[in-house]
């Protein structure tokens, strides 16, 4: 028996907004994009050929809204590795994408973190 994380829920404001941020300046692709009711949709995104999905939710309500961007309380939420660090980071530089700091090399790989559209930490990494 085996089992997989398939999807993480990514809160979004607005779906089409999310979608292109993660396909413009993160280069994911769109997985798919399916209409449930009016205000609802089914949206998955995926970094290169990952078998792990963001579900971009639409945030509903006030609670919902506010939690928008804080998905680990202001620490990096989400880890995005890579097998080229320098070429990586200067695509992701290039297409607007903000790092809150210089590449830095750890025992665990050299890293980077960014902002994505709403705030959420993300580390850049390429494992030692």
């Amino acid at each position: 028996m085996s089992i997989t994380l398939a999807c993480v829920t990514y809160l979004v404001r607005d779906y089409d907004e999310a979608i292109h941020w993660f396909v413009s300046k993160l280069g994911f692709t769109l997985v798919e994009d399916f209409t449930l009711t009016d205000s609802k949709r089914w949206v998955k995104v995926a970094a290169g050929q990952g078998n792990t999905h963001l579900l971009l939710a639409k945030a509903e309500g006030k609670e919902q809204m506010a939690a928008v961007g804080k998905a680990a309380g202001g620490r990096v939420a989400y880890f995005l590795y890579t097998d080229d660090f320098a070429t990586t980071h200067l695509r992701l530089a290039a297409a607007g994408v903000v790092f809150r700091e210089q590449p830095r090399h750890e025992p665990y790989g050299t890293v980077a973190v960014f902002d994505d559209l709403y705030g959420n930490g993300w580390d850049l990494i390429t494992p030692a």
